[in-house]
């Protein structure tokens, strides 16, 4: 009996972050050595590291670092992305996917046919850029580390002019050919046919170069895919094409044996060369096309300035703007775009910013207030205090976002992989046994006919329609949406949000402006506040005062209140926020409480007198807080929040959308239905605590519902992870595009309907592209193999399918919303 061999045990270097102490290592070590398959662990607190024996049949990096995970800690990832140069087809980018995916330290990669690039998520400690780039170059692909979206544009545009040379060159030499081969048909008798035209050296003569010179690249590619055990559409193409030439020559030299010169016999010259040029010109229409999807970045990119004057020891000079260093002073005159983020610190005027909000009413801006780099300044000079630049900025962030969102794959784009993944290989077995039947079972010693026949086949399958479905439109939708002023995070989120159907509405700052202001100060008759204020500025005074250290909206807009009536705050002690009741403050000696009638009550002070007035104001929809002096209520400060212009409309769309709406607030029962009312929302949750939210969203999914959930992206940052979709509305903070799937630039809420309706366009769109790509080869394939394709006219429908598609996925760029 022979002994089983075991499988080689393989090394993993693991960086861990998170550990503090040698009882950290030591949890790690005892974790991962009680795993099943896992022979040694070893854990380096100092450098942070866990070194890893195991058997790979058993288990496997990403199951090391769940469990390293589960332990209370993590790994260290790093993202690199690459550009991708030599892919032809669907066939290529999920062979260089699979075999990355196969390398130790790789836990994700995402190859896009259509922007040439590769997303990779690796273990630093375990694989190097370097090593993937040599694993792609190994295959047969180059790749390098992916450059500047200018230099990344240079390129494209000289490989666009490439194709396009090649193809002329081509063209002009396939033309006399494809004069030829026209005078074969009976009913074309009529066009004059040159004799030379006609000769069986004159076409060897043409078609070589185009067959080796010009189609060395499919020859090239076919080679380094056969060598790594796949097919692609290279393999189909050379296949098809080197039948026909090879089989002509072999004509042209038994023509020449037999009777010297026989210009009589039919030649496929043509065939190869046709076909040649018509892909090359397939693939220039194409490559014009995919270089228009990306319009949306090279749009965005453009509204960057390109100089910034900064004062520099008391003198103005300018500078290239990625020269400026945050803490620069920068001049912006009146007229001009603000080269980077930052803080006016002198100077007053208006800055239109449209290109980030969408609002076209200037702001006015003055010391202390926050400015957006590529906005504009409209009237007024301003200094400007460098806060982020560089890549930090707001707009460079936005780029980054629908770069990473053209660059990812949406769930539907699986079925297309696995498709192509197949296709070839089944292609060939269908084409030779096209070959066989029509050898054996059409007219007798038809070898010609029958291989043209295969040839057809082979042509007409090529997947590269099917590899381009998905990704073109993916790049085209979001680029679109990012016009827009919605930008999804990747091609899940744009998939995902077609499905929804329910949306949860944050009240404040969501449906309202987020900018209540004071309404109401309601004070007990005996009270006695500070001397020389009215009993009204007395209480009002203290609690605003108490207030003034909290930034929730009610509170500032009760400290805004008594600033605008003169009132000078006092200083506050023994500060307590308590969250979804209110706050605790000492002021002057006394202790003042502003809040909800749960705080009150928790604290002691009797609410019942003042029911009759809380009700009457949040009947009127304004929040009421009670105000406690000493342990006492002593009256009522009330805040009204407007709802946003927009948002009644945008809750209309949503429903004739057939999605029903829902609004969720910390505020009382009575206050959030007089807002949800004036929105025309039926459906309220009220008086829920910002980590109740997430809860609240788990309920609504119950019963497979989709949820999205509509928020700022910072306080309800639990809830917007919960939801299936998040949605932050805002202007693009670091913040808000962290916490949500799909970020609003525009604080308008009609942009969520828009949102999803691109959602719905985008899907449609992919969906008309895989039924066509899919519908193409299903119905050529048999249509080519019953021969009624000229392999010429094959490779004329290959080419226009692949160009029908990006064009169709273009389609995206102008919808209007």
């Amino acid at each position: 009996m022979e002994k089983a061999v075991a499988a080689p045990e393989e090394q993993a270097t693991l960086q861990i972050t998170g550990m503090t102490c040698s009882a950290c290592a030591a949890r790690i070590e005892k974790g991962l050595s009680r795993m099943e398959g896992v022979s040694r662990a070893n854990v380096n607190l100092a450098l942070e590291q866990a070194a890893v024996g195991f058997d790979p049949s058993v288990v496997d990096v990403p199951k090391l670092e769940e469990k390293i995970r589960s332990l209370g800690y993590d790994t260290v990832k790093e993202t690199a992305n690459f550009d991708i140069s030599g892919m032809t087809c669907a066939a290529c980018s999920a062979r260089i996917e699979k075999v990355l995916g196969r390398m130790p330290g790789i836990a994700e990669v995402n190859v896009n046919l259509a922007l040439e690039t590769a997303h990779v998520e690796y273990t630093p400690s375990m694989v190097t850029p370097q090593d993937i780039i040599a694993k792609v170059d190994s295959i047969g692909y180059k790749a390098s580390l992916k450059k500047d979206s200018e230099e990344t544009s240079g390129r494209k545009g000289e490989e666009i002019r490439r194709k396009r040379n090649k193809w002329i060159v081509s063209a002009v030499l396939s033309l006399p050919l494809l004069w030829a081969m026209v005078g074969h048909f009976s009913f074309t008798s009529w066009i004059p046919v040159p004799e030379l035209f006609m000769n069986p050296w004159f076409q060897l003569a043409l078609s070589t170069p185009v067959q080796f010179i010009i189609g060395w690249q499919f020859y090239v590619g076919a080679y380094k895919a056969l060598r790594n055990g796949s097919a692609n559409m290279d393999v189909l193409v050379a296949l098809g094409t080197s039948a026909a030439y090879f089989y002509s020559l072999y004509l042209t030299l038994d023509s020449l044996s037999m009777s010297g010169m026989n210009h009589a016999v039919e030649m496929y010259y043509e065939t190869g060369a046709i076909l040649i040029t018509l892909i090359l010109v397939g693939k220039w229409f194409e490559a014009l096309a995919k270089g228009r999807s990306s319009d949306a970045i090279r749009s965005l990119m453009g509204l960057q300035a390109k100089s910034a004057v900064v004062i520099r020891d008391g003198a103005e000079i300018s500078i290239p703007v990625e020269n400026v260093v945050i803490g620069d002073i920068v001049l912006v005159k009146p007229g001009t775009k603000i080269p980077v983020d930052g803080q006016v610190v002198e100077g007053i005027s208006s800055v239109d910013e449209s290109m980030l909000t969408g609002e076209s009413i200037p702001v006015d801006k003055g010391p202390g207030d926050t400015v957006i780099g590529a906005t504009v300044n409209k009237n007024g000079a301003l200094k400007i205090e460098a806060r982020k630049v560089g890549r930090d900025t707001a707009l460079a962030q936005i780029i980054r976002v629908v770069e990473e969102a053209q660059g990812s794959k949406a769930p539907i784009q699986r079925v297309a992989d696995v498709i192509s993944g197949i296709f070839v290989p089944i292609v060939v077995g269908i084409a030779a046994l096209t070959f066989i039947v029509w050898y054996l079972w059409g007219a007798p010693g038809q070898f010609a006919e029958a291989l043209e026949k295969a040839i057809a086949v082979l042509v007409i399958a090529c997947p590269c329609a099917l590899g381009l479905a998905t990704p073109t439109s993916i790049m085209a939708g979001s680029g679109r949406a990012a016009e827009l002023g919605i930008l999804f995070k990747g091609g899940e989120h744009l998939e995902a949000a077609q499905g929804i159907e329910l949306v949860v509405l944050d009240k404040t700052g969501t449906v309202t402006a987020g900018k209540p202001v004071l309404t109401d100060v309601l004070v007990s008759p005996d009270f006695k506040g500070p001397e020389a204020l009215s009993a009204e500025d007395g209480l009002l005074s203290l609690a605003a005062s108490a207030e003034k250290l909290s930034e929730h909206p009610l509170a500032e807009a009760v400290a805004a209140g008594a600033a605008e009536k003169g009132l000078i705050l006092a200083e506050a002690a023994d500060f307590v926020n308590i969250p979804g009741r209110g706050i605790k403050a000492a002021v002057q000696g006394r202790d003042i409480s502003v809040g909800t009638r749960r705080l009150m009550e928790e604290s002691g002070a009797e609410t019942a007198a003042w029911q009759g007035e809380m009700q009457r104001l949040e009947q009127e929809g304004k929040t009421a807080m009670l105000v406690a002096v000493d342990g006492k209520v002593q009256g009522i400060v009330a805040v009204a929040d407007t709802i946003k212009p927009t948002s009644r409309e945008a809750v209309a769309a949503l429903r004739r959308m057939n999605i029903d709406v829902v609004m969720i607030t910390g505020d009382n029962e009575r206050t959030a239905r007089a807002i949800a009312a004036e929105a025309g929302i039926d459906r309220v949750m009220a008086e829920v605590l910002p980590e109740g939210k997430a809860e609240a969203v788990r309920k609504l999914q119950e019963g497979g519902r989709k949820v999205a959930m509509v928020g700022d992206g910072i306080n309800d940052a639990p809830a917007l992870a919960t939801a299936d979709i998040g949605m932050a509305v805002g202007t693009g903070t670091d913040v808000a595009m962290e916490a949500a799937d799909i970020t609003l630039m525009r604080g308008d809420l009609k942009a969520i309907a828009d949102a999803i309706e691109m959602s719905r366009r985008t899907m449609g769109n992919i969906k008309q592209n895989l039924f066509w790509a899919l519908g193409y080869n299903t119905i050529g394939i048999p249509v080519a193999a019953l021969g009624f394709l000229a392999p010429w006219l094959a490779g004329a429908a290959m080419a226009f399918s692949s160009v029908s598609v990006v064009l169709n996925a273009l389609r995206l760029q102008r919808v209007k919303l």
